[in-house]
């Protein structure tokens, strides 16, 4: 045993405190330690902030064997511990590491709840159309969980308690720099399409602001392509996207991320009227109530996706807002004068069939409609885009399979009047079976576009066009409000004289005008006369309630939308198919 002489002139120090070497030493330095264990360890986060970490929630336990051990070496002249000390010639005193173990799943579990909190997306630089001003890029950043456990583990044994994190950087794919003296201030082309602004649409509402919010400002360089679901991201709850109708399967059901398809949609029209190249375009499997057929862009992260290609050799600026009942999207740049022309006819109709579920909720015999069928079709669509004496043609084939007609039977041991039985309210889907749409910045295109004497068959050959189709008025239409479905083929004519006209182009980029022919398959009762299955209910209480609510409400936004006309002198109106 050496003397109280020889262990006065060694010098140990644990968490930066003298340690007296005795018989107390181990008691002492316990103690210590535990004091250590139980306190706040300060995480530093690259904002400057911090956040504070409790050694317990990370599994910290203190190795006693391993505490007696460093004790007991500190003691013993002849330890190892003692001897690399005086043969590493080092003036200062002997520091004993913190024998406190961390439990690598506590910790980890604790350190993934600062990375859920902390981790955020870069954000590319973009315009903002608001203020008309450029926003910077935002770089992103990734906890580094592994990194950032070996940093506290490591400061621990030194006894320190504060540990820098570890973040990865995650860089924007576009900077501020590259966007400076982009212009934006002409629309090159434009589309919108309606939303329903009831109560009982509010979380599809809520799904279309929050997805047009992702790409409204985004600014598309020459030569890049644009990818709907790279900028969007994911639409699940992490994202913030609530349940809404989708269309899974051709059938109408409720999915996280509702409505989504329609800010896809509605920006694949404006793409469509800027001549833009379309690089990946998807139809959905059954016609959408609020674009027309041809016109539609389905999306579905990750696999199904909408793509496009700034084929212009100046950046372009995408603009989409949800406000008043419409979503409205723009594709902006400099000046250019074109017209752009959708001719769309549809070549072949399916049939739809009737099919039977029973259902236990509802009483035994009563019978439902669930789901109201929709013929398919074949679609036949061609761009035309024209600038000055140039003009480029393209053509695609759409096909929309039929969606069938579900009807309900109950199989219930209730009352039959115990349960109030609803019919799906949709009405027959109608559509023009031929639809001329031209969207123009250009006076003189405009006006040779709306006097073609031919337009294009689907096997690519001319023909001359039949301006009064089979049997029905023929309808041209200039209008400012975009391309809606109205199942209802409310055929209208707006009268807009030159004065409205103008403001009409001045405000939404261009003059619409639109020429139906409704067809076979745009006259009520047409499925019917193909002999497709019929579905003929009496509304219930509730739903004349509805009904006539939707009435109030129609009124009042016909009311208001004239007193706006009149005050902006123009008229709009579009119906589709």
């Amino acid at each position: 045993m050496e003397s109280n002489d020889d262990q006065q002139t060694i010098q140990v120090r644990l968490l930066d405190q003298p340690l007296q070497l005795n018989d107390k030493t181990l008691d002492i330095a316990m103690e210590r330690v535990r004091r250590f264990a139980s306190a706040q360890l300060h995480l530093k986060l690259p904002d400057g902030k911090t956040r504070e970490l409790s050694l317990g929630r990370l599994g910290a336990q203190i190795d006693k064997q391993r505490l007696t051990a460093l004790v007991r070496e500190a003691r013993d002249p002849g330890s190892l511990l003692r001897r690399n000390h005086m043969l590493s010639r080092k003036s200062g005193p002997i520091k004993l590491p913190v024998p406190i173990v961390l439990d690598p799943i506590d910790a980890t579990r604790e350190l993934l709840r600062v990375k859920d909190e902390f981790d955020k997306l870069p954000s590319d630089a973009r315009m903002n159309l608001e203020t008309r001003a450029l926003s910077p890029e935002v770089v992103g950043q990734l906890l580094d969980v592994d990194r950032t456990f070996l940093a506290i583990d490591s400061a621990i044994i030194r006894g320190e308690r504060s540990v820098t994190a570890t973040f990865e950087p995650l860089k924007p794919k576009r900077l501020a720099s590259e966007l400076s003296g982009v212009k934006f201030s002409n629309v090159l082309g434009y589309f919108e399409t309606r939303y329903d602004r009831s109560d009982r649409s509010r979380d599809r509402t809520y799904n279309l602001r929050l997805a047009a919010s992702k790409l409204d400002g985004h600014v598309l360089l020459p030569g890049e392509v644009f990818d709907f679901n790279e900028v969007v991201g994911p639409r699940d709850e992490a994202n913030g996207y609530r349940v809404a109708t989708v269309i899974a399967e051709g059938e109408l059901v409720d999915g996280l991320g509702g409505g989504t398809c329609q800010i896809s949609g509605t920006l694949h029209g404006a793409v469509f009227f800027s001549g833009l190249e379309i690089v990946e375009r998807i139809p959905h499997t059954r016609p959408s109530s609020y674009i027309k057929m041809g016109l539609d862009a389905t999306v579905v992260y990750p696999t199904l996706n909408f793509r496009f290609k700034n084929s212009y050799d100046f950046p372009v600026v995408l603009h989409e807002t949800v406000k008043n009942g419409v979503v409205r999207a723009e594709i902006l740049g400099p000046e250019r004068k074109h017209a752009v022309t959708l001719i769309r006819r549809i070549t072949d109709v399916t049939p739809y069939e009737q099919i039977e579920r029973e259902d236990d909720r509802l009483p035994r015999g009563v019978k439902v409609l669930s789901q109201r069928g929709v013929a398919g079709f074949a679609v036949s669509r061609y761009r035309i885009v024209r600038e000055g004496p140039h003009a480029v043609r393209e053509h695609w084939f759409d096909r929309y399979p039929a969606t069938p007609q579900i009807v309900r039977v109950g199989t219930g041991d209730m009352p039959k009047d115990s349960v109030e039985a609803v019919d799906d309210r949709h009405p027959e889907y109608l559509a023009d079976e031929l639809l001329v749409v031209t969207v123009s910045s250009d006076p003189s295109a405009s006006a040779e576009q709306s006097n073609l004497d031919e337009e294009p068959d689907p096997d690519g050959r001319s023909k001359p066009r039949d301006r009064h189709g089979d049997g029905t008025s023929a309808n041209s239409t200039s209008s400012g409000r975009g391309l809606t479905q109205d199942n209802g083929l409310e055929n209208a004519s707006a009268k807009i004289d030159d004065k409205a006209a103008d403001a009409v182009a001045e405000r939404n980029g261009g003059v619409l005008s639109e020429w139906r022919q409704a067809g076979k398959t745009g006259v009520a009762g047409w499925t019917k006369e193909l002999k497709m299955p019929q579905w003929d209910s009496a509304p219930s209480e509730s739903a004349r309630a509805a009904d006539a609510k939707s009435a109030g409400s129609r009124t009042s936004d016909k009311a208001n939308a004239k007193a706006d006309r009149s005050s902006k002198k123009r008229a709009a109106r579009a119906t589709g198919g």
